[in-house]
Parts: C-alpha cells; structure tokens; sequence
C-alpha cells in the first residue's frame, strides 16, 4: 500500500512538473491561449531512425522538436507536448548538431 502511495505522488509530481500552463480557480480552459514555444509554423522536418525532427517558427524564433517518427507537412501549425530540452544534441543518424532541441511525447494540435 505504502509503495502505491509513493508511486501515486511520484506520477502526480512529474505530471504537474512537465505543464507548461496555469490554470486559475474559475477560469476556463477554452480562454486559454498556448503560451508553449512547441507550437508554430513547420518550417523544416526530416526523419531519421525511429524519430521526426520538426523546425517550427514562431515569433520569427525557431523550435526543433524531436517526436517518434509520425507524418508532418511544410506549412502545417503543430503544438507539441512539453519535452525535454536537450543543449548541444549531436544527431548521428542526422551527422548534425542541434544548439537546442525539445524531445516531445508527440502532438497536441495538427491545424491545416
């Protein structure tokens, strides 16, 4: 029991770490705008191994964001789920070096 416990708050903490948004008492969720820098224009893509490399832009700012490997069109504005951030990440499938790249569980929103 106890190690259910522990395992329940374990779970709720790393939830609760990875959102990127603070909903207020009494606030809906259909006011709140994505405030997330894994959200933009696809600017770039490439796949490699098991993963898709997506560039996004927004603000004139641009995002790499690694997900498991999944269909994504130049053009297309996606929201990723938080990830974590990886600085100087060295690709070697890809023989490129990334400055900085978020490893995401996958979409949030594909919009045309």
């Amino acid at each position: 029991m106890k190690r259910l416990v522990i395992l329940s708050i374990i779970m709720l903490s790393v939830a609760y770490a990875t959102t990127t948004k603070t909903i207020f008492a009494g606030q809906t969720t259909e006011n709140i705008n994505d405030k997330s820098i894994l959200s933009g224009k696809v600017v770039e893509t490439m796949d490699s191994g098991r993963y898709t490399y997506v560039c996004l832009e927004k603000n004139n700012k641009k995002t790499w964001v690694a997900v498991y490997k999944m269909n994504v069109v130049l053009g297309q504005h996606m929201s990723f789920k938080p990830g974590i951030e990886m600085v100087n990440f060295e690709s070697k499938t890809l023989n490129r070096k990334f400055d900085k790249i978020y490893f995401s569980g996958g979409p949030i929103t594909i919009e045309k």
